[in-house]
């Protein structure tokens, strides 16, 4: 097999890494793996990638090489497995299992196994519905929950709880946590062997095991790709040091620690006005929903209760929102100039310019403007992650995998992606769907509903779903957008596509509508009830401004 082949040089700083020696190699050879592993040493780095030895496999198994934290998955530098050493004195049959351990391929009789790479929209929508009396389900990612993305922002300023907008992955797909059969993951997926049906994990812990990272093998009938994005930073020198993305709870989490932090530092005897005006200077890149809405959210903040709480400073703390283009480019005309006018007289700033580096303490633009900033949030689109990047499936135009009109994978069997990590090939016809919430639970839910019909078919297994009629191909229908402005304002943009017609309106009716919205498309009633009194609490009592954590 693959592995039996691999280079003693790598396999040495492997062990090294992980096991003892004495636990895998045979006593006459530790003395010439020593000095073989001191050699290699000193030419190579001990996180050198594990099958670099050969780029057969690392082609095959289509593994990453840069280390990458996205939404649903992320990829490492070091895909190692601690028992690699016994793949060269040992045959491959005898140490297969002792190699890999995990879950090896469902025997006849067994239900079909399902593996979903993710936890995000797509992903979630997708195990919800899917029917656990035909199938059994794993589910493999570093978070354990689903993100209400749309209602992150009013998390970061104290309008929401962050467990308001974090629904467990169990509570989804109950038989995740009760069927005997069925799992959930903490791990990242590092590998996939499509031949094999096999993918390869990395558990996520803090000092918990022995032996960290662990490694393991999930053996599927059926594999599901719903690993999600990145932020996008067009590689813009600093971003990934000094700036702050919107897209986790712990995101809004340290967003809301740093404002806090500001806003009582700036309060300290011996800051000079030049300092405080630094400090208190929220800079907001990219005038997406996302931008405009946590723009709005930081207004209501300032004008609600920092003048209330902060009288010192409140005459120095700022919003600036900086877009290259127009703030919320895919909405309507007249509804982009209601937000613009709106940001005006709630005093958030809007400035066009693209960024071209960023500092510890300011932003230099391409005319050589510097904005000086206390927190810099980063929302300026997404892209496909170094996780899909480095697998070897075929890619849709921007990098995505590559799926047909009902996604799959068309060169693998039994791999399908959704989400906004696929996008369908440029021989299906159709356009590459934006990295929207409703374009991925569609996706799910559409995938969830083939599943589940193939499944009665016997369709469940490997290999199995060649002869069966998979039905209609998905077909995706915008259903308008939305973005909340601050101030009990909103706009509501019904129109299928950029240049249709339809329904656009801004106000305070549109917000009852954002909210109504929302609160109907949290995932389960346990959030709903959780949004509700938060929103209720925060109307009476405003937003709680505790700092918790360092």
């Amino acid at each position: 097999m693959a592995f039996s082949r691999i280079a003693r040089g790598s396999l040495s700083r492997v062990i090294g890494s992980h096991v003892g020696e004495k636990d895998l190699i045979p006593q006459g050879l530790a003395s010439s793996l020593c000095s073989l592993r001191s050699s290699e040493n000193a030419r190579s780095s001990s996180a050198d990638f594990f099958f670099h030895s050969d780029p057969r496999h690392s082609s095959k198994l289509g593994l990453g090489h840069s280390n990458s934290q996205v939404r649903g998955i992320k990829t490492t530098p070091h895909f190692q497995f601690p028992n690699a050493m016994s793949a060269v004195e040992e045959s491959d049959s005898e140490d297969e299992a002792q190699k890999f351990p995990g879950l090896e391929a469902t025997k006849p009789g067994e239900k079909p196994r399902v593996v979903v790479l993710g936890t995000g929209w797509a992903a979630c929508r997708f195990m919800k519905g899917l029917d656990t009396r035909i199938y059994d389900v794993v589910c493999v990612s570093p978070r354990n929950h689903m993100v209400f993305t749309p209602l992150l922002a009013s998390t970061c300023v104290g309008t929401l709880e962050f467990r308001s907008v974090a629904e467990p992955v169990g509570r989804i797909q109950p038989a995740l946590a009760t069927s005997p059969n069925s799992y959930f993951y903490l791990s990242s997926c590092t590998g996939i062997d499509t031949d094999k049906h096999e993918v390869y994990c990395e558990t996520v812990s803090d000092g918990g095991l022995a032996h960290e990272p662990h490694h393991f093998k999930v053996a599927y009938d059926k594999l599901v790709i719903a690993a999600g994005s990145e932020p996008l930073t067009f590689g813009i020198k600093g971003v990934m040091e000094h700036a702050y993305f919107l897209r986790e709870v712990n995101h809004a989490q340290e967003i809301r620690k740093k404002l806090l932090l500001n806003l009582m530092l700036s309060d300290n005897p011996g800051i000079s006005e030049e300092e405080r005006k630094r400090l208190l200077h929220c800079v907001v890149i990219g005038g997406g929903p996302t931008g405009v809405e946590f723009s709005g959210e930081l207004s209501d903040f300032i004008m609600k209760d920092v003048r209330e709480r902060y009288t010192h400073v409140k005459d120095y703390i700022q919003v600036t929102l900086i877009e290259a283009n127009e703030i919320l480019s895919s909405f309507d005309v007249g509804l982009r100039q209601y937000a613009t006018n709106h940001f005006n007289k709630c005093g958030v700033r809007l400035m066009r310019g693209v960024v071209k580096e960023v500092q510890a303490k300011k932003i230099v633009l391409n005319d050589g403007t510097e904005v000086p900033y206390g927190l810099l949030v980063w929302s300026t689109g997404v892209g496909p992650s170094q996780f899909i990047k480095s697998l070897n499936l075929p890619k849709s135009p921007g990098g995505r995998i590559g799926v047909d009109t009902w996604l799959r994978v068309p060169s693998v069997e039994d791999v399908f992606a959704l989400g906004d990590c696929a996008g369908f090939l440029e021989q299906t016809g159709r356009p590459v769907l934006p990295a929207l919430a409703q374009v991925a639970e569609r996706e799910g839910k559409f995938l969830m509903d083939l599943f589940n019909r193939i499944g009665k078919q016997n369709g469940g297994k490997a290999f199995s779903t060649t002869s069966i009629n998979l039905g209609d191909p998905f077909v995706y229908r915008h259903l308008g957008s939305m973005a909340s402005v601050g101030h009990y304002k909103a706009l509501v943009d019904l129109r299928e596509s950029k240049d249709a017609k339809g329904i656009a309106h801004a106000g305070f009716i549109s917000w009852l509508i954002w909210r109504s919205a929302y609160l109907t498309r949290v995932v389960s009633w346990r959030n709903r009830f959780y949004v509700a009194v938060n929103w209720a609490t925060t109307l009476v009592f405003g937003r709680d401004n505790s700092r918790i954590g360092a």
